[in-house]
């Protein structure tokens, strides 16, 4: 624990410091308008695990990356300056999000269990909801930085999913999400594995390809069961609400 304070302080100075916290105060301001502040507080509690999640492993990783930066009802975001060395790494930045953040969501949901807290069981559900739809295998989105370890080409999966979560609910940040995503669709349409720069930055060994698609399966298996779990336990309190 000491370790992860230091790297997490060692990289966050106080210009950097103070923009996260400026705009972290501007979604929670907005937010707060609408469905109050303590929920407000909680999900971008949330929101910023998460991206300290993939603070974190990118200093592990030795990458000059920037503070979370938040944008109201978009979500948040880190700026990596520094480009992975290869798939396996940018892997490993990518995974580490979901992974922190469906952990303070879990952790949020046992405190909610442990009160029969109706308004801590919602955040997470927003948490749990929120790393489930990060998991989607199209870049940008993290699912699509994780998959990429097997191919590119997997994005095109992600394709119909996005699709049909835009026709059952729309959003601007679904809107964002495909913008997006055009070019780097692109790009794999394009992809050629026998290219030497496509071998340099993607050739890792079909033990890494395994370990990462197992824990790519994994979490979302995980986040999916939960996701819809709580969804139905805030269905009665959402009708007596």
């Amino acid at each position: 624990m000491k370790t992860l304070f230091l790297l997490l302080f060692s990289g966050l100075k106080w210009g950097k410091l103070a923009t996260s916290g400026g705009t972290m105060l501007l979604s929670l301001v907005v937010y707060a308008t609408i469905w109050g502040w303590r929920y407000a507080a909680g999900f971008i509690a949330l929101l910023f695990a998460h991206e300290m999640g993939h603070y974190v492993a990118a200093r592990q990783r030795g990458l000059d990356v920037g503070a979370p930066a938040f944008i109201p009802f978009v979500g948040a975001w880190i700026a990596l300056k520094d480009k992975p060395v290869d798939v396996e790494t940018e892997a490993y930045v990518a995974l580490a999000g979901p992974v922190v953040g469906t952990g303070a969501a879990l952790a949020v949901y046992l405190w909610a269990r442990s009160e029969d807290s109706g308004l801590l069981l919602a955040i997470s559900y927003a948490g749990l909801f929120l790393n489930l739809f990060n998991l989607l295998p199209i870049s940008p989105l993290d699912g699509g930085r994780v998959t990429a370890v097997l191919s590119p080409r997997i994005w095109f999966v992600g394709v119909p999913i996005l699709a049909a979560l835009a026709l059952y609910r729309p959003s601007p940040m679904l809107l964002i999400v495909a913008i997006l995503a055009v070019p780097q669709l692109i790009s794999a349409w394009r992809y050629d594995p026998r290219a030497p720069e496509n071998v340099a930055y993607y050739g890792v060994p079909l033990q890494t390809k395994l370990e990462y698609g197992s824990a790519y399966l994994a979490l979302a298996a995980l986040l999916a069961v939960m996701t819809y779990d709580v969804h139905e336990m805030l269905g009665p309190m959402m009708r007596t609400g």
